[in-house]
């Protein structure tokens, strides 16, 4: 299910904030917070898409969680990643290259478990959503 209007407003915000900042987010609830830009390329559309997501790290690998804020459904992003796992992260003032992986089993486990102790709110999500929550690690690519 595609995001709507407000969402789309709102995540046009925290990137502008993003990109004035160096990678800070500096208002909002979200002022502090770890982000990373990721863009994946659509699926069916093959054009880029970028999802301000909270990180954490796993060793070299960034985690990121498919909450989608707790909805029901997962977010656009999984489905692209799942079509091709190469995306771009931007993290700070950097861009890199890496490759998505979807966590499974008991790794999956251990790194919500870590996720949620960085970011408790994630707790709240998984409750919400109703649905398994998908973990993803980032592998930056030479």
């Amino acid at each position: 299910m595609p995001i709507d209007s407000r969402e789309t407003s709102w995540n046009a915000s925290i990137i502008a904030d993003f990109h004035a900042h160096d990678g800070a987010i500096t208002s909002g609830p979200l002022a502090g917070s770890n982000l990373l830009l990721m863009t994946s390329t659509g699926a069916r559309s093959g054009k880029p898409h970028v999802a301000p997501l909270g990180y954490t790290r796993d060793g070299g690998r960034y985690v990121v969680v498919g909450s989608n804020s707790g909805r029901s459904q997962n977010p656009e992003w999984l489905r692209n990643i799942q079509a091709n796992p190469s995306v771009s992260v931007e993290l700070g003032p950097a861009t890199f290259r890496a490759t998505a992986t979807i966590a499974t089993g008991a790794e999956r486990r251990r790194l919500l478990d870590a996720h949620i102790a960085a970011i408790p709110i994630f707790s709240r999500y998984e409750a919400m959503a109703g649905r398994e929550l998908p973990v993803v690690t980032l592998t930056r690519t030479p």
